[in-house]
């Protein structure tokens, strides 16, 4: 294929990925230390190779007993042990050493009288700039080649007074490749030239490299005659068997790290890579942070009870810094929701095959970010929603044809920000939702009765009711009714929403919205009675002051020629003060392309808001999405606005 000779179409697609799943099988055997290939390995092996060599692969045999570690190690050993005589000594001492009396070239002199010291290289990639050197402190370090009859042990000796307070590393005569690649490795990174890195770990000699620098300008120049780009050292050392291949690579590798380590503007050198950090540590740096901001809440109440302007301020601009540690701390945690959308190319691949369809998946917006916790969660929800797609949606390319439409369905997974939330869609051009069938499955299974009159988005939110399928024969992708309602209970659990839009036979959306982050949000503070709320503030549109009570008895008004539900907190909750003359106020929130208003006592203004979960008890409270610690060490309630929204438009539904 690389080459060109083997045209890459679908059917040999299929079999290389079969083959790398078979691989994986195989791999997966040895580590739980199998020693025999299974039968139905064999024979899958077997008919794997038969289908490749249709298209062009060459069959060799193949051993199906997998050789014990003893072996393994063997062959390893074999034509990998570097050809050197000497002992090599690795030496890096404690910066300190010669404050408690050592002298460092006090033991590299003993060597001597052990043996002979064939070569040494002084490493002095540690030492800093001239102005910040410390005259009392030890910066190099040595890689010595060695000559000696001396056991190891006797050479180890030597160091006894400093072994703990150094770094020493002694490889034998003949040692294998893979201890003088650890040893390259573990070199200080520069950027020296791969040979010098080579004669000091003692693979080559001096007379080595030279020849080998002498035949590389050999062939540079045979090169440049020719037209031929000039062949790399590492290449030639490998050709003249000089050095093992291992060895060259563990060399480049080093040499990469000298390349990628850039000076800053004081002359130190600076790495210009990416750090991986576990991620409970993340986890662990949010969870402190979220400490941080309601310890530094709580400062601000105090220093306003107080009543020193002074303190108010230094606290004011304390918690601006507070918040940018926090915005960082949450940035750390977005990652791309590419990664998850990529899992489905071979999903939608292998279930279209398997029910003989066609279909091309489309992903646009793989690079939205969101929260990692949210992304982890994510994945089996959207699995369930392509299955579903691939399964139900799209129709066979027959049936396609038949309908005027393209042979090749197309499934469309998409991800965009919107009012401080991400959407993902999961959108197909197939059949879309049948909602006579849904009727009918409904009647028949009690959701509803007969003489009912349903929306079409009433009915299109039946399939996610447990147990429910419109599938006619069971199989091993549906007909369950297992899937949808687990969908919507993952979603709910990441205080999102699902809903559905369907045109029948032009396809359907499922459209998920979900919060960035379920750690820390601003939040807009409310009062009702003695009761305090928290309101996602990116779900705030506006504040207007509350009407009298016998325009808003139907519990929808007019905002500027807009009809707008709202619910009355106090009521909802039952915290209100039933006696209060005032009128209050409504806060307006918009959560996708719905509004609604929300009455409250009183407005207290923006706060950060950390956001804790609430126990098993309150689980299933409406309206209420989690809970937060104020300053003053109460707890305030934070709303769920998207289930708020629904409620007041089922009211002005049913008052229309």
């Amino acid at each position: 294929m690389r080459a060109g000779e083997a045209p890459i179409n679908g059917e040999l697609v299929a079999v290389l990925l079969e083959c790398r799943d078979h691989i994986e099988g195989m791999i997966k055997d040895i580590e739980s230390g199998i020693e025999q290939l299974a039968p139905e390995r064999v024979e899958i092996d077997s008919t794997l190779l038969d289908r490749l060599t249709i298209f062009g692969g060459q069959r060799r045999i193949q051993n199906t007993t997998i050789p014990d570690t003893t072996s393994i190690k063997k062959a390893e050993l074999m034509g990998l042990i570097a050809e050197s005589d000497h002992w090599h000594i690795s030496l890096r001492f404690d910066p300190r050493m010669m404050h408690d009396g050592f002298d460092p070239l006090s033991f590299i002199r003993y060597l001597g009288r052990k043996g002979k010291i064939k070569h040494i290289t002084t490493l002095m990639d540690a030492l800093p700039p001239l102005l910040d050197m410390d005259p009392e402190l030890c910066y190099l370090g040595f890689e010595i080649a060695y000559s000696s009859n001396a056991e190891k042990s006797e050479i180890e000796s030597v160091f006894d007074f400093i072994r703990q307070d150094a770094t020493i590393r002694i490889l034998p005569p003949h040692s294998q490749i893979a201890d003088f690649v650890a040893l390259i490795r573990a070199l200080p990174e520069s950027s020296q030239r791969l040979g010098d890195i080579l004669v000091q770990c003692g693979t080559l000699t001096d007379r080595e490299l030279q020849e080998a620098l002498a035949l590389q300008d050999k062939v540079a120049q045979e090169s440049a005659q020719s037209g031929m780009p000039p062949v790399p050292l590492g290449q030639i050392l490998v050709g003249e068997n000089m050095v093992q291949p291992a060895v060259v690579k563990a060399a480049l590798e080093k040499q990469k790290l000298g390349r990628d380590t850039k000076p800053n503007t004081n002359g130190n050198s600076v790495e210009a890579r990416s750090v991986r950090v576990d991620a409970d540590k993340l986890d662990a740096l949010v969870n402190l942070v979220g400490e941080l901001v309601i310890a530094g809440a709580a400062t601000h109440v105090v220093a306003k009870r107080i009543g020193n302007e002074d303190m108010v301020n230094t606290i004011s601009n304390l918690e601006r810094l507070v918040e940018q540690v926090r915005d960082c701390a949450l940035d750390l945690r977005m990652v791309q929701i590419g990664a998850t959308f990529s899992r489905f190319q071979r999903v939608v691949r292998d279930v279209s095959r398997e029910l003989n369809k066609e279909i091309t998946l489309v992903i646009t917006g793989a690079d939205t970010e969101l929260d990692k916790t949210v992304v982890e969660r994510l994945g089996d929800p959207l699995l369930h929603l392509v299955r579903n797609s691939v399964d139900h949606g799209i129709e066979t390319a027959a049936e396609r044809i038949a309908s005027g439409k393209a042979k090749a369905g197309r499934l469309l997974l998409n991800a965009y920000h919107d009012s401080g939330s991400i959407v993902i869609e999961v959108s197909d051009d197939g059949r879309g939702l049948n909602r006579n069938k849904i009727r009918s499955k409904a009647i028949e299974r009690g959701l509803i009765n007969a003489e009912q009159s349903l929306s079409d988005q009433e009915l299109d939110h039946l399939i996610f009711e447990p147990g429910f399928s419109t599938a006619d024969t069971v199989s091993n992708l549906s007909g369950r009714g297992v899937g949808m309602d687990v969908v919507k209970r993952s979603i709910t659990a990441l205080r999102g929403t699902i809903n559905v839009e369907s045109s029948e036979n032009h396809g359907m959306t499922v459209r998920v919205r979900l919060p960035l982050t379920l750690a820390i949000i601003e939040g807009f503070h409310v009062a009702v009675g003695k009761s305090s709320y928290v309101i996602p503030l990116d779900m705030v549109v506006e504040c207007i002051e509350k009407p009298d009570a016998a325009a808003s008895q139907s519990h929808y008004l007019n905002l500027r020629g807009e009809v707008l539900p709202f619910i009355n907190l106090g009521e909802f909750f039952g915290s209100g003060d039933a006696g209060k003359k005032t009128r209050g106020n409504i806060v307006v929130v918009q959560y996708s392309n719905q509004r609604a208003g929300l009455v409250v006592d009183s407005l207290l203004g923006e706060l950060q808001a950390v956001i804790k979960p609430m126990g098993k008890l309150f689980m299933h409270v409406k309206g209420i999405g989690g809970s937060t610690i104020l300053g003053t060490g109460e707890v305030a309630l934070v709303l769920d606005v998207p289930g708020l929204i629904g409620m007041a438009s089922d009211k002005e539904s049913e008052a229309a």
